[in-house]
């Protein structure tokens, strides 16, 4: 064991010489967690189609910032602050929002400032606490963020003017019908941005930076109410299903954000449901409270064995609780259960490189393999296989994984340097020499652009 720990030490300094060292994470960022990205993308499909566009191709993005906000920046993806999932009450409040928001996206309205420089950490929401949460873990609509800057993902170049809200409405009332789902959530939540203007006073200097950039009005209330109201699913109940999942993300978020005594006063031990479970086995983690926190993911796998995100929170306790053998189990089950899906497979990968159990890193470089083969833009996953093919001292591949890591990472000078280590060291015309030279390429490429940029 002895012997192991050192090699893996050994590895860890190489590729951190190789620039696979973490970043630190911003205050504003992108939270991946699988759980919350599978809800969001069934809340917003029947929406998507509704507005004339391919699920696949549109992205609903959670934001980590405090602020009621939700905005788009260009393309098709639609960003959601943490401050809006708190406010919310029902799925539907928040499918009245993206509604509206896609309205923003087919009508062209978002506003992209060029001149945006600082870059967004992203935080993977599955890797709470260990070191391994400071490294970038991004998704293809998360780069919007990434060029936009942190002062778009904060909603501050998105004032919209009254015409293109006026269209938004108009647009996602249509989208809510198409999709058979009642306005009245839509009206819910805009009844309470309202709220927060009149609780400002209609300072625009104070008040929520949602209720600065789509001014809420008692005419536009009632003029959506009345489009509402006619409308066939205006008496439908919402889909049970999306709802019980929306309380629960919501209370996983809660407890991932809030202050853990704050968590605790809002989700007291006396209330035992699941989203109550979900909400307190985060804080008594991020208080190091191992029995409490475990006895919390226990509870939820008591009321359902096979939920693949129970596992998977039990997993992560575990694993950042220094104890990544007893996390293997969970997570291993976790990942079949889902079909590998990416940021599990990459907990689960964590886990077996910090067994520090050689046997192990076979079935650590056959997950990492799978997560970043469906979701390339995933730094840590690539991170992860790093140190992987470190460990059997493939270095032209390690060298390669640095490089792709740097480029998710912005970190295009050091990308180009690992990514024409790599391609010194590969077979020539091979996938991963074509790869490294495609790295080498885009780096050169954004390097110069920089260049002229600064001049």
């Amino acid at each position: 064991m002895p012997r192991i720990r050192h090699a893996v030490a050994l590895c860890l300094a190489l590729l951190a010489v190789l620039g696979l060292g973490a970043s630190p994470v911003m205050a504003q960022s992108i939270l991946r967690d699988a759980e919350t990205e599978r809800l969001l993308a069934d809340m917003s499909a029947p929406l998507v189609k509704a507005a004339g566009l391919e699920p696949a191709n549109v992205d609903v993005v959670l934001v980590n910032d405090r602020a009621v906000n939700a905005f788009v920046i260009g393309g098709q993806a639609v960003y959601l602050n943490s401050g809006l999932i708190n406010e919310a009450s029902t799925a539907g409040e928040v499918q009245g929002v993206i509604a509206h928001e896609l309205g923003h996206v087919t009508g062209g309205h978002a506003i992209f400032n060029p001149g945006a420089q600082s870059a967004t950490g992203i935080t993977l929401l599955s890797l709470l606490l260990g070191a391994a949460a400071a490294v970038a873990g991004a998704g293809d609509a998360a780069m919007g963020v990434l060029m936009a800057g942190q002062q778009a993902a904060m909603g501050k170049f998105l004032a919209y003017n009254r015409s293109q809200e006026a269209s938004a409405d108009a647009a996602g009332a249509t989208y809510l019908s198409g999709a058979g789902i009642s306005g009245r959530g839509s009206i819910e939540f805009f009844k309470k941005l309202q709220n927060l203007e009149f609780r400002y006073g209609y300072q625009p200097s104070e008040a929520d930076e949602f209720a600065r950039s789509h001014p809420m009005t008692g005419d536009r209330i009632t003029t959506l109410q009345d489009t509402y109201e006619k409308d066939p699913a205006w008496n439908r109940p919402g889909d049970p299903d999306i709802e019980k999942r929306f309380q629960r993300i919501k209370a996983k978020l809660f407890g991932y954000l809030a202050r853990p005594e704050d968590t605790l006063q809002v989700y007291p031990p006396s209330n035992q449901s699941i989203p109550a479970h979900y909400a307190r086995a985060y804080a008594y983690h991020k208080e190091a409270l191992l029995p409490q926190a475990l006895g919390e993911a226990d509870a939820l796998l008591a009321a359902e064995p096979d939920n693949p995100y129970f596992l998977e929170l039990k997993g992560q306790i575990l694993l950042e609780a220094g104890k990544p053998e007893e996390a293997l189990p969970a997570l291993r089950k976790a990942t079949g259960i889902t079909g590998n899906e990416p940021l599990i497979a990459t907990l689960f990968g964590h886990a077996l490189i910090a067994s520090e159990d050689q046997a192990n890193f076979a079935e650590a470089e056959r997950v990492l393999k799978a997560a970043v083969a469906r979701d390339r833009r995933n730094p840590f996953a690539w991170y992860q296989l790093g140190v992987v093919y470190a460990a059997n001292g493939d270095m032209a591949r390690a060298k390669l994984a640095t490089a792709e890591q740097q480029s998710l990472s912005g970190n295009m000078d050091r990308a180009l340097i690992s990514a024409q280590a790599a391609e010194a060291e590969l077979p020539q015309g091979s996938a991963d020499w074509l790869r490294a030279q495609d790295i080498a390429f885009a780096a050169q490429a954004e390097l110069e652009r920089r260049k002229k940029k600064n001049r």
